[in-house]
Order: structure tokens, then C-alpha cells, then sequence
């Protein structure tokens, strides 16, 4: 059996698996922030409020790790069906993860105030 270090996943079944699970978490996060929006006369202070919330900064968290997961396999997928070049796509492959795990990074500072 051939490994392939470019998927997120141990295989085709794992991977679709991660991919259905990380977009149930951002759709339940993106319901949770229409919910809230929708429930609040937003103002900056109410805004702050909110993302002061433990949960709401753990269930960012685990949004922005389901953004990477998601990003990771549909990179991977999207640049194996359309580069043909082996040079080119893991170059693009590295570039573009390397970005999303950037955005995690950040998102998880700018969360946390480390």
C-alpha cells in the first residue's frame, strides 16, 4: 500500500470523513454567530463581550482547526487533480499550508492574547 504524505487522512474513507466533520463544525459555528447577531443590538463593547466568552473563544478555536483541516484536504485534492507538475504541486502544496497553518497560528494569538 503507498503512503501518501500529502492528505490530511490515512486514506480516501478518513479523509472524507474529516472533510464532513469539519464542515458541521463551521456550519454550527457560523449558525452560533448568526444567532448571536440576530439576538443582540451589536455595538463594539457587545462585540468584545462576546469573544470574551471561554466559549465562544474555544468554539473559534475549534472553527479555525476545521478551517485547516478542510483547507489541507481540499488543497491536496484540488492540486493533485489539476498540477501535473510534481515540482509545482508540492511547492503550491507546501505554500498554500503553510499559509492556513499561519492563519491558525494568528487566529489562536489574536484569540488567546499570547
Amino acid at each position: 500500500m503507498v503512503k501518501v504524505a500529502g492528505t490530511f487522512g490515512r486514506s480516501g474513507v478518513h479523509d472524507y470523513i474529516l472533510l464532513r466533520a469539519s464542515a458541521i463544525i463551521l456550519l454550527a459555528y457560523f449558525l452560533y454567530l448568526v444567532g448571536f447577531i440576530s439576538s443582540a443590538d451589536i455595538s463594539y463593547t457587545v462585540w468584545i463581550g462576546f469573544f470574551s466568552l471561554t466559549l465562544t473563544k474555544v468554539f473559534t478555536l475549534f472553527a479555525l482547526i476545521a478551517i485547516l483541516v478542510h483547507a489541507w484536504i481540499g488543497i491536496w485534492q484540488v492540486l493533485t487533480d489539476y498540477v501535473k507538475n510534481t515540482l509545482l504541486r508540492g511547492f503550491l502544496q507546501f505554500s498554500l499550508t503553510s499559509v492556513a497553518f499561519i492563519y491558525v497560528l494568528f487566529g489562536f494569538v489574536i484569540l488567546w492574547g499570547i
